[in-house]
């Protein structure tokens, strides 16, 4: 949140709007499921009292879900992006390890001794 600045508007990560308009969206789904379903049929009433209790619990549970992944989002570090890792480049082979060409000091892989036998 330190990008932020006074008489500009947020961006949708950093706004409110964002997950309200998620959790409300899964909030009416449910409510309007709820209402479907939950009746047992068109010739009983609608079960409204289960409805809004869906709609409530989508509602709570969507946002706190929302706002725990917009608190955990954390930007990559630029240093990242740049290439400073290891073995970025197919072209080169790795002089150690695994799939590294065999050294003077490493036996063959055919399983032959290349010391002198007495």
């Amino acid at each position: 949140m330190a990008d932020q600045h006074p008489g500009k508007p947020r961006r949708l990560r950093t706004s409110v709007r964002g997950p309200l308009m998620f959790s409300a969206f899964w909030a009416v789904i449910a409510f309007l499921a709820v209402v479907i379903f939950a009746s047992g049929g068109s010739a009983r009433a609608p079960r409204f009292d289960l409805a809004f209790t869906a709609a409530g619990i989508a509602f709570i549970v969507t946002l706190v879900v929302a706002a725990m992944l917009a608190m955990s989002h954390k930007e990559n570090a630029e240093h990242l992006g740049k290439g400073s890792g290891v073995n970025l480049s197919s072209a080169r082979k790795p002089s150690h390890g695994f799939g590294a060409a065999p050294g003077p000091q490493d036996p063959p892989a055919d399983g032959t001794d290349t010391r002198g036998s007495h």
